[in-house]
């Protein structure tokens, strides 16, 4: 069994948002999307998504592209970018799930993954001190999602030898490629590995990948992986 990831699927089956706006990557971007899953995930393996999973504003709005993931081999486990606006409480996201016989899916919020020999934990993140136009109200959200991180790490078990992941949807770095408060959070708990989407287009340039502050970082975000899931890890 394998754990791959992959982020920014921005599925869109119920509603009009056309992604080739956004550059030649993205044509055709779901039917790429689900051949190189087909190829690539089988049944027993573990997909991470973290965040901007589909285009829709409500829950139920978003069933079409969740009957989409569900289709798919593997169980996925999914936290919340900043495109989703469909994410509500826990309670309603798994009512949504019962209600729609989807048993492959899972929410990550404030809680942790322990898949074996790999510990899964992760938040939203969001834009950092010295990013552009970073203000007080980014502060308020930007401490609110360390704390998201931290409560994820803590409802981790604690147990030697388990490799450790933080999946994010911000990246943990700022523009500057500077390391934040998250980065500072991982080495406290001894993240192995953090994954991280959001960037698209001329935004790679700003992603920091390879082994940084002692923690191995990697970017997921589907474009930049050509819509093929990555594996990050065996697991156990």
């Amino acid at each position: 069994m394998a754990i791959y990831a992959i982020s920014d699927l921005h599925l869109a089956i119920s509603i009009d948002k056309p992604m080739d706006v956004f550059g030649w990557k993205w044509s055709n971007y779901m039917e790429k999307l689900k051949i190189n899953w087909l190829e690539t995930i089988k049944d027993d393996d573990i997909v991470i998504i973290p965040g901007d999973i589909s285009w829709a504003t409500y829950i139920d709005q978003a069933k079409a592209d969740f009957e989409f993931i569900e289709s798919l081999p593997g169980r996925k486990i999914i936290s919340k970018g900043n495109h989703d606006y469909w994410w509500t409480t826990h309670s309603k996201l798994q009512q949504f799930l019962t209600a729609n016989g989807f048993r492959t899916i899972e929410f990550m919020q404030n809680n942790s993954y322990n898949l074996g020999s790999v510990i899964v934990c992760g938040t939203r993140g969001w834009i950092s001190p010295g990013d552009d136009g970073f203000g007080s109200d980014d502060r308020k959200i930007y401490n609110r999602e360390i704390q998201r991180l931290e409560l994820s790490l803590k409802s981790a078990p604690v147990e030697d030898g388990k490799y450790i992941v933080v999946a994010m949807h911000y990246p943990p770095f700022n523009s500057k490629k500077e390391p934040t408060g998250f980065v500072e959070l991982m080495c406290q708990y001894n993240v192995s590995l953090c994954i991280y989407g959001h960037l698209h287009g001329e935004s790679y340039k700003n992603a920091v990948v390879g082994n940084n502050n002692g923690l191995e970082f990697k970017l997921i975000s589907a474009d930049y992986l050509d819509f093929k899931p990555i594996k990050i890890c065996e697991n156990d």
